[in-house]
């Protein structure tokens, strides 16, 4: 692979050649970067895959950014890749937005910056990986993986090919960032204990065969996962097993991960995980190094308990609440474009990311093995459980593979 700034310099002189061979009559402002835009070499341009949901919306976003120049979408529904085509092209005034089926027409452009990553859960991996291998940096919704392994795989590649990497939770701080100031400042006392609530682990999948409608690419929709007929609600693909962790990924990629920065956990991992007995252990329980306990469950949102006190949503903040990293740009996406400039590594880092995902795969696995679970966050396993040690990951379908 090529060093980014050798790829980088590649570019600007395929587009000096393209300009030089056009030879344009009329230069618009839009180049020059009227209307409070900069002018085109200074933008990022963007690629987005996965335009359902929260896709759109984070389309939405991006577009939002004067620096940002949106060139292509992708999404293996025809009618969501048209529809944003066409929102690209009306932002822009023109009809330049490609609107493909297969992510790797995105990430192995020569003229993309980055990429924005929304697509279900068991296709976060493989696009964010080959666009890290191609020199793109990514911004990734949560939960980043599908599996333990997938999410490490994920950090390696982000370091190996120096790529600015980003998770895409935002009510890490935006919901729950005045709570993490209140614990870091000292206001219960040390943090012991924190009740996190979000939903259950997923579930197998055995809905019966429907016809595929017409636009859909079903074969590539399930891409890595087993092969299944298709049925609409699949579509519904958190509540699937296949598909992802379902609300223990979903929300807990926001939750756990709060209650983790609060507590200055986010780098590392619990040593324990222990799921509900009915008797000692009503929650399901993760403890870390120092006896800190994390529970799913005790909690609507988060509440933390400390030496002095408790601190839950419905508690008024601390008035003098500790300074803490943030974000260096607007929001969470901001955030990320203002790293992609700088090189800075973004808020949420792929490696906090992948560090708040692995406790909700870790919970979703002490759950289905009904027993607890000794982990080292550092190798990132479970020694000597073969069991445990087999659902870090899972195999994909061919002819995909990370």
């Amino acid at each position: 692979m090529p060093d980014r700034r050798i790829s980088l310099t590649r570019r600007q002189f395929l587009r000096t050649a393209t300009a030089a061979a056009a030879v344009p009559y009329v230069i618009t402002s839009g180049a020059l970067g009227a209307a409070g835009r900069p002018p085109a070499s200074e933008r990022i341009v963007m690629g987005a895959i996965g335009m359902g949901g929260m896709g759109n919306g984070d389309l939405g976003s991006f577009l939002g950014f004067g620096e940002v120049q949106v060139v292509a979408v992708c999404d293996v529904v025809e009618s969501k890749r048209l529809a944003a085509k066409e929102r690209v092209d009306r932002k822009y005034g023109g009809s330049g937005c490609a609107a493909v089926n297969d992510f790797r027409e995105i990430t192995r452009r020569e003229d993309v910056d980055a990429v924005m990553i929304a697509t279900p859960d068991h296709w976060h991996a493989l696009p964010a990986i080959d666009a890290c291998t191609h020199g793109k940096d990514v911004y990734c919704q949560k939960p980043l993986s599908l599996t333990v392994r997938e999410g490490r795989a994920m950090v390696a590649a982000a370091r190996k090919y120096g790529c600015v990497f980003s998770g895409g939770s935002q009510r890490v701080l935006g919901d729950y960032g005045h709570m993490a100031r209140a614990v870091r400042s000292g206001a219960i006392g040390r943090v012991q204990e924190a009740f996190v609530g979000v939903g259950g682990p997923s579930r197998p999948c055995d809905l019966p065969a429907e016809p595929v409608p017409p636009g859909l690419d079903w074969d590539l929709w399930l891409g890595p996962a087993p092969w299944a007929p298709f049925h609409s609600q699949r579509l519904r693909f958190r509540a699937w097993r296949d598909y992802s962790g379902g609300g223990m990924t979903d929300w807990g990629a926001h939750k756990f991960a709060g209650a983790m920065f609060a507590m200055e956990l986010h780098d590392t991992g619990p040593v324990e995980v222990v799921p509900p007995d009915g008797e000692d252990h009503k929650h399901l329980t993760y403890v870390f190094a120092g006896g800190v306990r994390m529970y799913h469950g005790g909690a609507r949102d988060i509440t933390f308990r400390g030496t002095r006190g408790e601190l839950s949503e419905r508690r008024p903040q601390v008035a003098h609440p500790a300074p803490m990293p943030g974000y260096r740009g607007r929001g969470i996406r901001g955030d990320f474009l203002h790293c992609v400039r700088t090189r800075e590594r973004p808020f949420r880092d792929v490696e906090f990311s992948h560090r708040s995902a692995t406790v909700c795969h870790l919970g979703n696995i002490a759950y289905r093995l009904k027993r607890p679970l000794t982990w080292d966050p550092v190798r990132e396993e479970c020694p000597g459980d073969d069991e445990a040690n087999r659902l870090l990951d899972r195999p994909k379908r061919e002819p995909w593979r990370l």
